[in-house]
């Protein structure tokens, strides 16, 4: 148990590192909060206001903060059960949404959750982030997508039997639906706008080999 608290622990102070407040002094001069509707510190909301390179930095950054502190887990406790990298991803996750230096307004956990579940068990991870990518091609909601990975993965968890890691994945389910869920009653009444990634990205791309033509 105290394995567990510690990797707990140390994943969420690696988890209050926003790497959005970076990039966004970095880019704008002006912290993440004040930049596009949501003012999230996350990747999609940096590059939809930033531009794709900003917005990758903040996912590599957000990525390699949850892999690290699963790693220190695995290497400070090698003898414990494979599950201890699953509490310092979740500590990660509940840092990032939950910064004490920011009065625990923070961001809404989807890279850090998205990569703890496929390192935790690749087969089941990659099958629930498919799940929410699915859903972002198709409605073309960011929000919307964002509860789908955790749920996924804790019914996958429980099916496995993982009870531990399945009731973990049904608490971070519920965090990302309470930070989506503004955005989520937003589609009804209209007020939540659409993000076609794919399209941006293209554009972005485009725009990019004509600037090296000219």
């Amino acid at each position: 148990m105290k394995e567990k608290l510690i990797s707990c622990i140390i994943g969420y102070f690696l988890g209050c590192f926003l790497t959005a407040e970076i990039v966004a002094k970095k880019y704008a001069g002006t912290s993440s909060s004040k930049l596009g509707e949501s003012g999230n510190p996350g990747m999609a909301n940096i590059m939809l206001t930033l531009g794709f390179v900003p917005g990758m930095i903040t996912l590599i950054g957000d990525v390699l903060k949850c892999v690290i502190a699963m790693l220190l887990a695995h290497y400070l406790f090698p003898e414990a059960n494979h599950n201890i990298m699953f509490y310092a991803g979740f500590g990660a996750t509940i840092g990032h949404c939950f910064p004490f230096w920011r009065k625990f307004q923070g961001g809404k956990g989807v890279a850090t959750t998205c990569i703890m579940i496929a390192i935790y068990s690749f087969l089941w991870g990659a099958v629930a982030d498919i799940a929410g990518a699915i859903v972002v091609l198709t409605t073309k909601y960011l929000n919307l997508a964002g509860p789908v990975p955790p749920l996924v993965f804790a019914i996958a968890m429980f099916v496995q039997k993982d009870y531990e890691v399945a009731v973990m994945s049904l608490i971070l389910f519920v965090i990302a639906l309470a930070k989506h869920w503004k955005f989520i009653l937003g589609i009804f009444d209209h007020t939540t706008e659409q993000n076609d990634v794919i399209a941006a990205i293209k554009k972005k791309l485009s725009r990019k080999k004509t600037e090296e033509k000219k």
